[in-house]
């Protein structure tokens, strides 16, 4: 069996999911992979998948399941993908979670699932308090990374803004979705021995080491 390992982080929006992907990405060698971006590949590049997505999305429905897994499916064929990911914001669902077991199952199934837990407050703090510049698209916030000037850009002096999907009201939703949608992955994997939980409140490094040393562990057992 050609072996790969496959992450699956897990927590609400904020939780800094997308963050420790990357920073693992670097240390592993292996891809983030999100559904977002994945999204944009396919819309950009007016691929087979980008087309009938948007088919659902300009008459306002949500793409299937069935679209979103294919996609998946189709972007761990890539070479970089060839010793695993880490998956950031898939499986959002059990429907989307099950059809991922049996993608992975050939090369040894789903290794670990971190639970990266921030309480509902902080996820709001968090989200709400970031500003993006309208021309570069840098990214500040107004507690934990200031611009120099308020609501300007430090690197080329564009405007920051916020996102509409940053603002208050947007976020509740994001949670209240999370909170219906992704939260039943937490009892599927836990019932498969594959949930680790981490305090997602402490320094980025604290949640990276930590992260690192459960996945040696792991590693170790398999």
């Amino acid at each position: 069996m050609n072996r790969r390992t496959f992450f699956v982080l897990l927590g609400v929006p904020g939780a800094g999911k997308g963050t420790q992907a990357k920073l693992l990405e670097d240390r592993l060698g292996i891809p983030q992979i999100s559904t977002g971006d994945i999204f944009r590949y396919n819309l950009k590049n007016e691929t087979e998948l980008g087309i009938l997505a948007k088919s659902y999305m300009d008459k306002g429905e949500l793409v299937p399941d069935e679209v979103t897994i294919r996609m998946v499916e189709d972007r761990l064929t890539q070479p970089d993908a060839k010793g695993g990911a880490i998956l950031d914001g898939f499986p959002r669902n059990l429907v989307q979670a099950q059809a991922f077991d049996k993608i992975t199952e050939p090369y040894g199934g789903v290794s670990l699932v971190p639970l990266i837990h921030i309480s509902d407050e902080e996820a709001m703090r968090r989200i709400t308090g970031r500003r993006v510049c309208r021309s570069c698209g840098a990214v500040y916030h107004v507690e934990f990374n200031k611009p120099k000037v308020a609501d300007v850009c430090d690197l080329d002096g564009g405007e920051l803004y916020q996102r509409n999907d940053d603002k208050p009201d947007t976020v509740r939703n994001r949670l209240y979705v999370y909170y219906k949608q992704t939260s039943p992955l937490i009892g599927y994997y836990f019932a498969k021995e594959l949930l680790v939980e981490l305090d997602g409140n402490r320094p980025i490094d604290q949640v990276q080491d930590e992260l690192m040393g459960l996945l040696g562990e792991r590693d170790a057992v398999a």
